[in-house]
């Protein structure tokens, strides 16, 4: 009788853990909005009926009252932590959901490495759907378009870099010691008298910065020499 009992149970906690299972394996459509501004001068209004009439579950909206620069998005990331296998995420528009077609790439392409659709509903981006072919396709292009953004701003920077060497003018952060304050340091560090705080103070430079150039007596680093030729 009582292992009749037990089998029962067994039985029936077996057909929970099979209705858990399947019901976790339910593919949903989880949305995300953002508007820019926090101060009540945007709202999401147009952005929830939007996701709301693709059938979307109001517990799975996410949002975020912030400018996309900004790295700190909770609603965003907490949106991205909730998907699941076979899930897709739907925005209305693409810009809601990153800064730039580079960061969108890349975003997208996570998702797909984690099985999870991309759609957008209206706006430039309205025909893409990750979950179809004709989707795909046009997030493909998207990619590509990326892709050839980021060649052409590596190649304009590399010209306008060249350009400026050949004009006598190096790219990056000014030094802060030029030829002169070197020269003079180097001469001030061979005295042993000198004070090298007061050097540091008078040349506005750390002693850090000061002995990376120079070595306490006097000689020059191989690096500044480098620089300096």
């Amino acid at each position: 009788m009582r292992q009749g009992k037990k089998f029962a149970l067994f039985q029936k906690r077996s057909f929970m853990e099979q209705v858990k299972s399947k019901h976790m394996e339910v593919e949903m459509l989880v949305g995300y909005m953002r508007v820019s501004k926090s101060d009540g001068s945007q709202t999401t209004d147009l952005q929830r009926d939007a996701l709301l009439a693709e059938g979307i579950d109001p517990k799975f909206i996410y949002e975020d009252l912030a400018s996309s620069r900004r790295d700190d998005r909770p609603g965003l990331a907490s949106c991205l932590k909730s998907l699941r296998d076979g899930d897709t995420l739907v925005v209305w528009k693409l810009d809601r959901l990153g800064r730039d077609l580079r960061e969108l790439v890349n975003l997208v392409h996570d998702l797909t490495q984690r099985n999870i659709g991309f759609k957008v509903l209206s706006g430039h981006g309205a025909s893409i759907d990750t979950t179809t072919a004709n989707g795909k396709l046009v997030f493909g292009i998207f990619a590509a378009l990326a892709e050839f953004e980021r060649e052409l701003i590596r190649e304009r920077t590399m010209a306008g870099l060249a350009s400026a060497r050949a004009r006598g003018r190096m790219g990056g952060r000014p030094r802060k010691l030029n030829q002169t304050k070197i020269e003079l340091a180097a001469t001030a560090l061979a005295n042993m008298e000198t004070n090298v705080g007061e050097l540091c103070k008078l040349l506005g430079v750390s002693r850090q910065t000061l002995y990376r150039h120079i070595a306490p007596n006097g000689d020059l680093r191989n690096d500044t020499k480098r620089l300096l030729s």
